[in-house]
Formats: structure tokens, C-alpha cells, sequence
């Protein structure tokens, strides 16, 4: 009973959640991508095989142990015509990832913005949730965080812009040597297992599409290293974690500072990004001591112990 009660659930927030994707797909054809294309099309599947009165009470259980393994991720690529910055506009992008219970949770959204302050975005993402929460509690809620942004995105931008203004007017002479200051990083990221290959393709586009160099270890444990402009960096972890893992987490990072004319390739340990596989004949499970010798020829070695705890083996 309560096997068909939480297949049930299921198949209503699964259809909900369908039926905002038709709508999205409806009004912005051109601007919405969907990310993870496996996980609607076993989200789609699932629906379909309820719908049809395919499952039985005696084989509830086993379909609740079939749910789709990832989530429908999609970002939807936007443009504010704001009258105040006519000249340029406002573009940004909302990525969002649907958690098995939307819309009975808010889903987990993502707003990349170029005009917007790397301090002005927590604030942003609070701010929108909050609406949302208040606006929409357990209904689908992308086209209400769509409007919201449309409505509340160029005051921010032209916050961040005053105040740029201010900072410049207000720095001593000489202070603006400071001026164009970017920052590199790199990320290394553990994860109980890379196995799905969905989620390898995602990690390798998605690393390609931002300009990071570094690489990517399936199997069990699963390992990632991505290094470049640090906001492309924040991007790619802002996405990697909103899929599916058991367990997946920032073991170590490294971040460096660029004044103007700094050249951020300098500091590439990798020249691309690429995925590494080191089975040593074992299938899925990794060879770390492989892994090490991998790690040692591109100077990184330091980070061995951060991932794993103890030394590395020659």
C-alpha cells in the first residue's frame, strides 16, 4: 500500500514536472537546452509505463526501486531589455535542476549573470528563493523565478554598476592598478563513484564549454580536476553537484589572484581537459597508485593525501 501510495506521488509530481518542461519548451523554444537529455527521457518512461497500468500492486516495489537514476537539468538562456541599458541589455541564464519531490520543494536553481558582482549573487539566489517560497509553495515555480528575475535583475545590475562607479571615484591615486583583477582556480573534486555516462558526458562538455583544462577520473572513487578562470570554475561545481551522487564534495581547491596582463595560462598544470581512466585491469575500480604516477608527472601530487589521506606510492 504504501509502495503504490509513493509510486503515486511520484507519478503526480513527475507529470507536473513534464508538463512545466512542455510549457517552458513552448515559450522559449530557442532559449531553453536541455542539459540531461537521459533524464527526461527516463523521466518521460516512467509516466508513460504508469499511465498504461503497467504496474501491479506486486510489482510496485520493484518499480519504486527503478526511479530514474538523474535529474532533468535544463538552463534556460534569457535576455532583459531594460530600458535604462538599452544600449547593451541584461543577459543571464537560469539553470535549474528538478529534485524527485518538485514541485512539493523548490527546485534548485542557478542564475549566471556577467553585469552581477561575484558578492551580489548569494544575495540574488536568497532573494529569489524567498519569492518563490512565499509565491508558489509546492506548484511548479520556473516561469514565476523567470518573471521575478526579469522584474528584480536590473536593479542589481545597476547596483553593481553605481557602485563599481563609486569605487572608482573614491580609490587613491595610483589604486587603479588594481583594475581588471581576475583570479584563477582549481578544483579537485571527490566523488563516491563516476560510473553513469550521462554524467561523464556532462562533466566533459561542460568542462570544454568553459575553457577548463584538467581531467576526470571515472570509477570508484570518482575524481575531477578543473582549473581556469575561477567564475568558469564556480560554474562548472554549481552544475556537477546538482546531479545525482551518492556522495560528492570540493576536497581541495587552489586559488590565485591575476592582475591586469597576467597571463592565467601560466598556471595551467593541464593543456586540456580530458578524461583519465586508470583501472589497472580491475574494471571499475580505480588504480590510485596510477593515479598517483598521473598526478606526480603534472606536479599535483601534493593533492594525493587531501584526497585519500596518506601518500602516495611511487
Amino acid at each position: 500500500m504504501e509502495a503504490s501510495l509513493s509510486m503515486s506521488v511520484f507519478r503526480e509530481r513527475a507529470e507536473a514536472q513534464l508538463a512545466e518542461l512542455d510549457l517552458l519548451a513552448s515559450m522559449f523554444p530557442t532559449e531553453l537546452e536541455i542539459v540531461d537529455q537521459l533524464a527526461l527521457a527516463e523521466l518521460r518512461n516512467q509516466v508513460e509505463v504508469e499511465a498504461e497500468g503497467q504496474t501491479s500492486s506486486s510489482s510496485s516495489s520493484s518499480s519504486a526501486e527503478q526511479l530514474p537514476s538523474s535529474r532533468p537539468h535544463f538552463v534556460i538562456n534569457l535576455r532583459l531589455d531594460d530600458d535604462r541599458r538599452a544600449a547593451e541589455g541584461i543577459d543571464f541564464i537560469l539553470s535549474c535542476t528538478y529534485p524527485p519531490d518538485y514541485p512539493g520543494v523548490l527546485p534548485e536553481l542557478t542564475v549566471r549573470c556577467g553585469q552581477l558582482t561575484r558578492a551580489q549573487r548569494p544575495r540574488l539566489h536568497s532573494d529569489l528563493r524567498a519569492h518563490l517560497a512565499r509565491a508558489c509553495p509546492g506548484e511548479p515555480c520556473v516561469l514565476p523565478a523567470v518573471e521575478w528575475l526579469r522584474d528584480n535583475l536590473g536593479d542589481l545590475v545597476r547596483a553593481s554598476s553605481a557602485a563599481a562607479v563609486a569605487a572608482v571615484a573614491a580609490a587613491p591615486p595610483g589604486d587603479n592598478d588594481h583594475d581588471g583583477e581576475e583570479a584563477f582556480a582549481r578544483l579537485w573534486i571527490y566523488s563516491h563513484h563516476i560510473y553513469n555516462a550521462s554524467k561523464r558526458k556532462n562533466i566533459l562538455e561542460w568542462a570544454q564549454e568553459l575553457r577548463l583544462s584538467g581531467f576526470s577520473m571515472p570509477g570508484k572513487p570518482g575524481v575531477v580536476c578543473v582549473e581556469g578562470a575561477r567564475d568558469d570554475c564556480e560554474d562548472f561545481w554549481a552544475r556537477v553537484k546538482c546531479l545525482t551522487w551518492k556522495r560528492i564534495t570540493v576536497r581541495h581547491r587552489e586559488d590565485v589572484s591575476l592582475r591586469r596582463g597576467s597571463d592565467a595560462d601560466s598556471f595551467r598544470k593541464f593543456d586540456a581537459f580530458r578524461e583519465a581512466l586508470f583501472d589497472g585491469g580491475r574494471g571499475k575500480r580505480g588504480d590510485l597508485g596510477s593515479l598517483y604516477r598521473f598526478l606526480q608527472e603534472k606536479d599535483c601530487h601534493h593533492v594525493f593525501q587531501a584526497y585519500f589521506g596518506l601518500e602516495g606510492q611511487r
